[in-house]
């Protein structure tokens, strides 16, 4: 798709913290660096999908201050003044805030929120899709996302309802069965508007973010940031919104939001094995390997994670890890 004459700004969100692939990522080397799916790392294909609505002078990346030097190096062709460091984690609504007063130079340029960690397979329907929300967003005064169409029932993932353009979170397994036979989507985290329309959101619902949203930069101190509660984008506006504009999606959407993803985008042996590095599997079933320094050697064992670097190993059950937080409470 060709560019539009729109004013048109893309923000990466790339806040990731490096829990979920847990050793192979780090907080110092988080999720959106990972090169293990799609060939690239991750945040480099976010913002390759969306050449062609924008340029590199046009993308936006907001990460923590300790990621800015790393994500300039993966990310060379963006100009440097726009990786963007928050001085601490604040969630999605300060992120979202930030990106506002960095990217929003006028009120009617269009500003669009994409996550830095997300795979995409059909890069020119992504391009589709979002070039109609960024149509929706300079014609109207509302802020348009885009719901996935769902193959599944998840249950760690929220919903829009394309109708009503009303929010709901994550749902028990039932729930989301209902919300299938409703037409729900699942909500991608994917954000169009005008600033103008994110910053009367932000007046209207979180003032203690407008400073951010209006480019202050006092704002982004520690001290400032300190002062901030963490709050998700979803919690402090989207919820809050009388309707949305929702545009449907289907375009290869995965948040690869865990070692899982292995069983989707790398091949299995006939035992139902991945093996990735120097593994050795004997009568076993079903286990995902990742070796990235020891040799891993699995015998009789089912349904497994197990991952080597060279500073740690997990061996986790493999229907578990997506509780891999729990590591980190400790």
């Amino acid at each position: 798709m060709a560019r539009s004459s729109t004013d048109f700004k893309a923000v990466i969100l790339a806040g990731g913290s490096g829990e979920r692939f847990w050793p192979l990522s780090t907080s110092e080397r988080p999720k959106q660096f990972l090169r293990v799916f799609g060939g690239e790392s991750l945040i480099r294909q976010s913002v390759t999908r969306l050449l062609g609505l924008v340029g590199f002078d046009d993308v936006y990346v907001v990460t923590s201050r300790d990621l800015v030097a790393a994500t300039r190096r993966e990310l060379s062709e963006i100009p440097p003044e726009n990786i963007i460091g928050e001085p601490m984690r604040r969630d999605t609504g300060a992120a979202v805030a930030l990106g506002v007063g960095a990217a929003g130079r006028t009120q009617k340029t269009v500003v669009g929120f994409f996550p830095s960690d997300q795979m995409v397979t059909d890069a020119k329907e992504f391009r589709r899709v979002v070039g109609r929300a960024v149509d929706l967003a300079a014609k109207g005064r509302r802020i348009a996302t885009i719901g996935i169409r769902p193959t599944f029932p998840a249950t760690g993932f929220g919903y829009v309802d394309p109708k009503s353009g009303r929010f709901v979170e994550k749902p028990d397994r039932r729930t989301a069965s209902s919300y299938l036979k409703k037409g729900y989507l699942w909500n991608a985290g994917m954000f169009i508007a005008s600033a103008a329309t994110f910053r009367a959101a932000f007046l209207a619902h979180a003032p203690h973010l407008i400073p951010l949203a209006e480019g202050s930069a006092s704002a982004r101190s520690r001290d400032a940031y300190e002062r901030l509660p963490r709050i998700s984008f979803d919690f402090a506006i989207m919820e809050k919104l009388g309707g949305v504009d929702v545009v449907p999606g289907d375009f290869g959407w995965d948040d690869v939001g865990s070692f899982a993803a292995f069983d989707t985008y790398f091949p299995h042996d006939s035992r139902g094995n991945v093996r990735e590095g120097p593994c050795t599997v004997v009568e076993s079933d079903s286990n995902i390997c990742v070796a990235r320094s020891a040799r891993i050697s699995l015998l009789g064992v089912k349904n497994l994670v197990v991952v080597t670097t060279p500073d740690a190993v997990l061996v986790a059950d493999k229907s578990r890890i997506s509780e891999m937080k729990k590591l980190f409470r400790r």
